[in-house]
């Protein structure tokens, strides 16, 4: 790691730092209490960011993967790899949030509505993308195969999305991004502490995923001198 690159990673984790302190401020002091659901209401300030990251990282990942398969180049295949698995730390996140949330909402921890089934299989799709990893052994069919399974769950996502509008369920209608605008609905305090979670979520992923990008060169070079270790 340079100079350049330490300086960056430093002022990133500041960043991070600030954000969560400034998020939690915000949450749990500055923004009050929602009329219906009370202090159970501040969970969407932490289960809407990680969906919102849940998205980025597999769009980031299907990007990645399709220019794998194009060009065949590791790099983008580490890139992929790095962003869906940091994401199935923000989709578990969203699996564990979710139900702490539907308890004081509906009453249950969960049902089969349309948004958390398919929330679900997105999940599912992500784990098997991290299985493959594991048991397929050749490195190459390895990232084919699982540039194939992210590609998968991009197609769910908008699936996912728009669940709550395609399909009658007792899961509410989008409010962050809906047809009458980003926020339409929300008080503004409420918005802003919003705004604050987003950013500070998403450049917590910007981190992490530049994290297990470096993790996975190393182990690569690892596994390069230690095969050429043994062919000596």
């Amino acid at each position: 790691m340079n100079g350049r690159t330490s300086r960056l990673w430093i002022a990133g984790t500041m960043l991070v730092i600030g954000g969560l302190v400034s998020s939690l401020y915000l949450i749990f002091i500055r923004t009050g209490l929602e009329e219906t659901l009370g202090f159970s209401q501040k969970i969407f300030y932490f289960h809407v960011p990680c969906a919102w990251v849940t998205y980025l990282a597999f769009a980031v990942s299907g990007i990645a993967s399709v220019a794998y398969l194009v060009r065949s180049s590791p790099r983008w295949d580490r890139i992929a790899h790095a962003s869906l698995e940091v994401g199935t730390v923000f989709t578990t996140l969203v699996l564990v949030t979710g139900p702490l949330w539907a308890k004081p909402a509906w009453g249950v921890y969960w049902v089969w509505d349309a948004r958390l089934t398919t929330t679900l299989i997105l999940w599912l799709i992500e784990i098997a993308y991290l299985l493959l990893r594991v048991f397929v052994e050749e490195p190459g069919k390895a990232a084919k195969y699982c540039a194939v399974m992210g590609l998968l769950g991009v197609i769910d996502l908008p699936i996912i999305h728009y669940s709550v509008v395609l399909w009658r369920g007792i899961h509410p209608d989008p409010v962050v991004i809906s047809r009458k605008g980003f926020g339409a609905g929300l008080p503004s305090e409420f918005l802003l502490t919003l705004m604050v979670s987003l950013a500070t979520f998403t450049l917590l992923y910007v981190m992490l995923v530049g994290v297990r990008y470096r993790l996975e060169v190393v182990r690569e070079r690892v596994n390069l001198l230690r095969q050429r270790a043994l062919e000596r």
